[in-house]
């Protein structure tokens, strides 16, 4: 009897793989499972029920299942086990079959990824996927990069298991070599700036007003049925909710304040560092999560430290509403750089990517899904060649109605020493961006005082240098 062929390879059953796998399946797609660790290859045979799924014992009996031209997802931890897999099967796969990775690999490791499997006429796609165990499950957002042919292949099931705004699928061809990466990188960057926002309006509301987690529950959940409405005010809110079943004390209190990363946050900053693209919000949250890590200093530091006697805001519902506003005005300032980072990035990579698409996607099934992004799409819609955010009509009205709160609530965090590093590079490249003049000419003086590093003038073209009155 004929061996059944199967739509769909899938490597790595680790909790993503599995929630993807059994989401393809869902939408009438066969697959086949391969994971390393044999344990997880005998769990998704028992457990795949009436799905059509077949778990593989090894790499050759994997491939072997699998219709031709092959297309295989990989969801393993990103770096060099990327790589040994792809080592793995090179020598087993023929040209025109379809490696699709989709972990948080950087982008510039795509790039030679493709390059390397191109030789032999092998596609490579980064595909970004964000939504967590649940989006996997249910239908997450979709960033696929690399070849137009090779995406056009495999379009049909992404679209199908990706989630649904308005029946729109949240999946688009994202452009070319590693851009479904880098705008997953990019999400991730803008996650960190979202988060750390969320958690400096925890903080000021627990330290200025004595809230209880019950009253926080209430506020985040009044949040997320107005302008703030996203997943992570929506999680935030249940958060607070959320008992401990160690202590039966809420299972917020009993957290360690250390934060940890997998390094995608730090990746967007360091190239838009690379790139010379100010994303200051993302910054301040990857140093905040840095700092939170030096636990034990911290504690020793606050016995010698001294700041300000905490002023108590006595009106919570007053100050609730004072910190809305400040985070919407965060919010859109971070959604701004993330994309003013991807815009000069397609530039410089060549990618090609279409605002509008990429906010599209973002909307449902990823973990910044939030309100806001259809505003957002609206306004690249009309203007796709707009240069930043900000400078939208819309946009821009939304940032002054709101700037006035944001100023308060950074006042009021310095007032009482509280920490608030998202909010305060929120607010300065807001300020920065709107500054006609900004002190960079006394810079430049000084580069070409010490160093004759040059600089230009106002009133001419070219680059000039002056012998400056050194008396030291």
């Amino acid at each position: 009897m004929e061996q059944q062929l199967y739509d769909y390879g899938m490597i790595g059953l680790g909790t993503m793989g599995l929630n993807l796998l059994y989401n393809m399946c869902d939408h009438g797609y066969s697959v086949a499972g391969f994971d390393s660790d044999i344990s997880k290859v005998e769990n998704l045979k028992k457990s795949k029920g009436d799905y059509q799924i077949y778990g593989a014992q090894n790499i050759k009996e994997f491939l072997d299942v699998l219709k031709k031209p092959r297309a295989i997802m990989l969801l393993v931890p990103a770096g060099h086990i990327v790589d040994l897999v792809i080592e793995e099967l090179k020598p087993l796969i023929s040209p025109s079959d379809i490696i699709m990775d989709c972990g948080n690999s950087h982008f510039t490791d795509t790039d030679r990824r493709i390059e390397y499997l191109a030789k032999d006429n092998i596609h490579f796609m980064g595909v970004g996927v964000s939504g967590g165990e649940s989006g996997a499950r249910y239908g997450p957002s979709i960033m696929p990069g690399g070849s137009k042919e090779a995406y056009e292949r495999v379009a049909p099931m992404l679209e199908a298991v990706s989630a649904k705004i308005k029946n729109e699928p949240c999946v688009t061809y994202i452009g070319r070599g590693s851009s479904g990466h880098y705008v997953k990188m990019v999400h991730n960057g803008i996650e960190y700036g979202l988060m750390q926002l969320i958690a400096e309006c925890y903080q000021l509301l627990k330290e200025i007003t004595g809230i209880s987690n019950e009253e926080l529950h209430v506020i985040f959940s009044n949040w997320n049925n107005g302008p703030l409405q996203s997943y992570l005010i929506e999680i935030t809110s249940l958060i607070f909710t959320q008992k401990d079943d160690l202590t039966q004390n809420f299972l917020i209190d009993m957290i360690l304040d250390s934060a940890h990363q997998k390094g995608t946050g730090k990746w967007m900053s360091q190239n838009a560092m690379d790139l010379q693209v100010p994303v200051p919000a993302i910054d301040a949250a990857v140093s905040a999560r840095d700092l939170s890590a030096f636990k034990n200093e911290r504690v020793s530091a606050s016995q010698k430290l001294k700041g300000p006697v905490t002023n108590l805001f006595n009106n919570k519902n007053e100050f609730a509403k004072i910190i809305e506003q400040a985070l919407y005005f965060s919010m859109i300032t971070t959604f701004s750089q993330g994309i003013s980072l991807m815009r000069l990035a397609s530039i410089e990579y060549k990618y090609d990517l279409n605002p509008e698409e990429v906010v599209k996607i973002w909307r449902g099934g990823c973990i910044i899904r939030a309100s806001l992004l259809e505003n957002i799409r609206l306004v690249f819609q009309q203007n796709p060649e707009l240069q930043n955010l900000m400078e939208s009509g819309e946009i821009s009205e939304k940032l002054n109605s709101s700037q006035e709160e944001v100023r308060k609530v950074i006042k009021i965090a310095v007032d009482n020493g509280i920490p608030v590093p998202g909010f305060m590079a929120s607010l300065s490249y807001y300020d920065g961006y709107r500054k006609g003049w900004l002190p960079s000419s006394l810079l430049q003086a000084q580069r070409d005082f010490f160093g004759a590093h040059t600089y230009q003038r106002i009133d001419r073209k070219g680059n000039f240098h002056s012998q400056w009155n050194q008396k030291i």
